[in-house]
């Protein structure tokens, strides 16, 4: 019910108690089932209700904090897609309320956390198929463009938060300079990717696991029944992204042959569909060090904003994920000489010091 649901200030509630009676008689809402659905990382949180035999989700993501417009626009895109999203029945953007169709509460993640081998390789090439499919049908001219300044604020959450506020490490100026060159390297290689429609959070969390639609008529492609959510930051940027973030999540890791096996699949059949995957990253070593270099960048935005999270938001729980992050940068860094300096910066942090390894 309303009045059990918590509200930062009376005006917000009441605009909202104003919005949802409005809207009520047109879709049948009973506001006696109004109850919490789920929060995330961001100040959104969703609300569910019914509705005529059906559930139906409010987002409530307050103004100035939150922009529902994006979210808006890109619902739009990925509809016209033909891919399966949270459709925008009602919309009022100034005040941030929006009631949205229920894909339900059957997570990919979840279903992943306990599924048995082959049923995750099930899971995960349906994922990529709705990736390829976000790919090919989210015209990326539609969005706003990754920049290299966004890349390098993005960067800096991790010496900001991680380092300095989570470890309370203050890095020297050639420690400094060192990173500054690390971060060089990898937005140069960003940047310098081909530019697809990117999602900008494409991982098991964000994607629901969807019954074909009632009346649906022959096969409904693998794609169409992987739900996609929290879509409000997509871009336009760089073709490794998006497969970077699904295979290596924040919340669940897989043996690099298995990461290997999904990449590969990607690569051939994004060649096979005319992404493009094109120059050097014909060759899939060439691609593979792409996208393990853009994993880097995320994981290190990641972890900034885990700490963040934690120290500025009082959310401290996703920086017990932070063990995962620092694997996933160690290994990169390992592996390739001109980011092997991170090692070093990362040691006093995460407790591994390495002392040899694999460079390119």
């Amino acid at each position: 019910m309303i009045s059990d649901i918590p509200w930062p200030d009376a005006s917000r509630r009441a605009a909202f108690e104003g919005w949802i009676a409005d809207i009520a008689p047109a879709y049948g809402l009973d506001i006696t089932t109004l109850c919490a659905a789920s929060a995330d990382a961001s100040f959104r949180r969703y609300l569910r209700i019914d509705g005529r035999g059906r559930t139906l989700i409010v987002m409530d993501a307050p103004p100035p904090l939150e922009d529902v417009r994006p979210f808006v626009h890109v619902a739009g895109l990925v509809a016209a897609a033909g891919l399966t999203a949270p459709r925008v029945l009602e919309a009022d953007t100034a005040w941030g309320f929006l009631l949205l169709s229920d894909l339900g509460c059957s997570g990919c993640l979840e279903a992943l956390q306990r599924a048995a081998p082959v049923e995750a390789d099930r899971l995960m090439r349906r994922a990529i198929d709705a990736l390829l499919q976000w790919q090919q049908g989210v015209p990326a001219v539609a969005l706003p463009a990754f920049s290299e300044a966004l890349l390098r604020s993005e960067l800096q959450l991790f010496p900001d938060w991680c380092v300095e506020r989570e470890f309370g490490v203050v890095w020297s100026a050639a420690e400094t300079a060192v990173w500054q060159q690390i971060c060089d390297t990898l937005v140069q290689s960003a940047m310098a990717q081909p530019v697809v429609a990117v999602h900008a959070d494409f991982m098991p969390r964000n994607l629901m696991l969807c019954e074909p639609p009632a009346g649906a008529s022959g096969q409904v492609s693998d794609a169409a029944l992987t739900g996609i959510l929290d879509f409000q930051d997509a871009m336009a940027g760089p073709l490794t992204y998006d497969l970077a973030s699904l295979l290596r999540d924040a919340f669940i890791s897989w043996q690099e042959p298995q990461e290997l096996d999904w990449a590969v699949r990607w690569w051939q059949q994004a060649r096979a569909a005319g992404l493009p995957v094109h120059g050097a990253y014909s060759d899939f070593g060439e691609f593979w060090r792409a996208l393990e270099w853009m994993g880097l960048q995320r994981h290190l935005k990641v972890m900034g904003i885990f700490c963040r999270l934690k120290h500025r938001d009082g959310k401290s729980r996703y920086a017990a994920d932070l063990p995962r992050f620092f694997g996933y940068a160690s290994k990169v860094a390992m592996r390739y000489r001109p980011l092997a300096p991170l090692l070093k910066l990362m040691a006093p942090l995460s407790g591994q010091r390495v002392t040899s390894g694999w460079t390119f």
